[in-house]
């Protein structure tokens, strides 16, 4: 069994067809599924998804480019909806300075509030990072959050390492399979293997030998062979390795029958 521990599954890309995309993941042998929150005003539509389907969870929070229109949000109105069953973490949330939608100093105290949040619930925090990585190490060990994970990994092997010695997980997408990855390569050879997921990111970011196709969580099969491979070991061994990883950090999802 798979799990695809990062997922947009609310996202206008997959309304057409969201049945049959959940569909073929669970063919794919992709057992569970954490759909992601990027806003809090459509997290009513994300928790529904989870809802529905008792193999797929979710979580809550808001996007680092979605921060401006979060510069207000406390970590209580986050601990209040993650009391529902269905959400199991905390973000994504983060720092993102390479488009800079909104300001840096509201992407960081957006980021500090999902933080607080994640210690006053215990849920793992999601967290996205894209030429930020002094600045999240820096948050990071000053703020000591539970464990969680920084998603979607394309950060150097300083940020790495400041994350695995807080206990954080490094969650690896399909841009690993990317022809220009190989400093991403490098670093995933030397992941511990108690400390790694494998995701989609769906719609985004499809692996080869999906590159330039539309993304979805069947598609995590083919990333996860490619990580097996660097690593030197069976893909069933590497599926089962990831998906142990994702129920310990993700302790309030329970894992299908």
């Amino acid at each position: 069994m798979l799990v695809d521990s990062h997922c947009h599954l609310d996202f206008p890309d997959f309304a057409p067809e969201r049945d049959a995309v959940i569909g073929r993941a669970f063919a794919a042998g992709v057992g569970t599924m954490l759909t992601i929150c990027t806003r809090l005003d459509q997290f009513d539509g994300v928790r529904a998804i989870a809802e529905a389907e008792p193999r797929i969870w979710c979580s809550v929070g808001a996007h680092p480019h979605e921060a401006a229109d979060h510069a207000d949000l406390l970590a209580e109105r986050l601990v209040a909806l993650a009391a529902h069953p269905r959400v199991v973490g905390i973000g994504e949330t983060g720092l993102d300075f390479h488009y800079d939608l909104s300001p840096r100093d509201i992407q960081e105290r957006v980021f500090r509030a999902h933080i607080a949040a994640s210690r006053i619930s215990g849920l793992p925090l999601i967290i996205h990072a894209r030429e930020a990585d002094a600045e999240i190490a820096a948050i990071l060990a000053a703020e000591k959050p539970p464990p969680g994970v920084l998603h979607c990994f394309t950060g150097s092997r300083a940020l790495a390492e400041a994350a695995l010695n807080l206990g954080f997980y490094i969650s690896i997408s399909g841009i690993v399979t990317f022809r220009n990855a190989d400093d991403l390569r490098a670093i995933v050879r030397d992941l511990p293997l108690d400390r790694m997921l494998v995701e989609t990111d769906a719609p985004y970011l499809a692996p080869v030998p999906y590159r330039g196709k539309r993304n979805e969580p069947a598609f995590v099969a083919a990333t996860a062979r490619f990580v097996a491979e660097l690593k030197g070991m069976a893909a069933e061994e590497l599926a089962a390795v990831t998906t142990a990883n994702f129920f310990r950090l993700f302790a309030k999802a329970e894992k299908p029958q």
